[in-house]
């Protein structure tokens, strides 16, 4: 089944953001069967290598996120802006997965993934603009005041990209299908380059 923009205008919406010159921001939950063509579409391409489902069928896909959506403490989104999906974002509680058995993980931690969806046409400054807008929506969930990301260590773009939206490097950690660059950002050190820019 195909998601078209009519769906995403009813789907239900956690958190909403107006963006300057671009629109309004929605996150909005994965429904798994419904979006399987479009997120299936995204990881199986070459530039979603580091995503890890390059060789997956769709059928697989299905049944990766069909599992995490059975889960209290991970879920699956869509970032949609103005109607149009632009990726899939992922938050979890590290004390509920692997990555929390590689550092001393806490109750007030939240862990993202986020994987961009292919560009169709330039948007100056995306990535950080969107990054600041996830940001603020996990920060915005009670009792959390760190977030952990942990990128395969050899996406050199994605770790780049941490330390330009203030995200700080952590260890390296090995985890059973990558070797991961941890990089964390609190709440206060959020705050306070919010304040100065």
């Amino acid at each position: 089944m195909t998601t078209s923009t009519r769906d995403f205008a009813v789907r239900t919406t956690i958190y909403t953001e107006e963006l300057h010159g671009w629109g309004v921001l929605r996150i909005v939950p994965l429904v798994p069967a419904e979006d399987l063509d479009l997120i299936h579409g995204w990881v199986s391409q070459p530039r979603a290598r580091f995503w890890g489902m390059l060789e997956r069928s769709r059928d697989d896909v299905l049944e990766i996120y069909g599992f995490l959506d059975s889960l209290d403490t991970h879920h699956a989104f869509l970032v949609v802006v103005d109607g149009e999906p632009l990726a899939l974002f992922q938050t979890y509680e590290p004390l509920h997965d692997p990555v929390g058995e590689a550092y001393p993980a806490r109750e007030e931690d939240i862990g993202m993934h986020l994987l961009l969806a292919p560009a169709r046409r330039p948007i100056p400054n995306f990535t950080p603009r969107l990054v600041t807008s996830l940001i603020r929506y996990m920060f915005s969930l009670p009792g959390k005041d760190r977030i952990i990301v942990e990128p395969d260590a050899r996406n050199a773009k994605a770790v780049r990209r941490l330390e330009t939206t203030c995200f700080e490097l952590g260890p390296v950690i090995q985890l059973a299908e990558k070797e991961a660059q941890l990089g964390f950002l609190t709440r206060a050190r959020f705050e306070k380059i919010q304040r100065k820019s």
